[in-house]
């Protein structure tokens, strides 16, 4: 499983968007420095997707999500591909036996498939939204993330490349 963690918040930037010719669009913006953090393991083979949102990206937040995602896949050894963020090699993480963490080379977020998966929820719940509150942002994001969790068939193809299918399977054997 490929895992990234992504700050979602009040604080937001007006995107392109569709109006009637001759119409100027209207669209929220606000600065407001309230942020949550969404937590995110997928595995691109076959597009099962884990999640948790969290309040900050510590290593003990981390050792929650890892914690999670090992009690949904107790028959499977998880090796979770993840960036060199310090939480993620923390000395105070324990693993549970049925999870390995494989790092991924500094600075190449493109070798991460999980990348894809925050683009895709900004563009779909965030673009031109301005939220009341961090609750209606966690309300939001936690109802993308169960529908995502629920349809494998967006997952897959968004984040599945030759490469990495092959890389998996390698890992496999």
């Amino acid at each position: 499983m490929f895992m990234d963690e992504a700050r979602f918040g009040r604080m937001n930037r007006p995107v392109r968007c569709w109006a009637p010719a001759g119409v100027r669009p209207v669209v929220d913006c606000q600065t407001v420095r309230e942020y949550t953090y969404a937590y995110g393991a997928l595995c691109p083979d076959d597009g099962v997707l884990d999640s948790l949102i969290l309040p900050s990206m510590h290593s003990e937040c981390f050792g929650h999500f890892v914690s999670e995602v090992s009690q949904r896949h107790p028959e499977e050894l998880v090796v979770m591909v993840c960036d060199g963020a310090g939480s993620h090699t923390a000395t105070e993480l324990s693993l549970p036996e049925n999870v390995r963490i494989l790092t991924l080379p500094p600075y190449s977020p493109e070798l991460n498939p999980a990348e894809q998966l925050w683009d895709l929820i900004r563009e779909r719940r965030f673009a031109n939204n301005a939220y009341d509150s961090l609750d209606d942002v966690e309300d939001a994001l936690a109802e993308e993330l169960r529908a995502l969790e629920a349809d494998h068939t967006t997952i897959q193809p968004l984040t599945s490349h030759q490469w990495i299918t092959t890389a998996i399977n390698m890992i496999a054997d």
